[in-house]
């Protein structure tokens, strides 16, 4: 086994961990004020798109309930390219909307392999085998 075959796991247990802390921001700025103010007052569509955010990137940063959370920021990410960037242009570099696109495919991606072995199913998995 090579190292980068030995690392493998825990370098998706990373990817997760921050993919999901750094899309975690769009949902506390919405519902928080931070880092920056979002908008005043927050539209219905904002509010529920701000608590799929928060809550669904804090799952998975944890690792729990991965799987799902996953498809469910996956989805949220496609629905934010396509209500808010699509419109302004079909290439995301000119309707600024590479990043809810890389988002969508880094959590797809996620949905399918796994949340790796530093999380909380990871664990759970664990005690369903003794």
């Amino acid at each position: 086994m090579t190292m980068l075959t030995v690392w493998s796991p825990r370098v998706l247990s990373i990817l997760r961990i921050m993919s999901a802390l750094l899309f975690m921001q769009h949902g506390t700025q919405k519902l928080l004020d931070f880092p920056l103010p979002g908008p005043d007052p927050l539209p219905t569509l904002m509010l529920v798109a701000g608590s799929i955010e928060l809550f669904g990137s804090l799952l998975l940063a944890i690792g729990l309930f991965s799987r799902p959370a996953a498809f469910l920021l996956s989805g949220m990410a496609a629905a934010a390219y396509f209500v808010g960037h699509a419109s302004n242009g079909f290439f995301p570099i000119i309707n600024k909307g590479e990043l809810a696109a890389l988002y969508s495919f880094v959590f797809l991606y996620l949905f399918f392999a796994g949340p790796g072995p530093w999380s909380v199913d990871a664990i759970r998995s664990k005690g369903r085998q003794v």
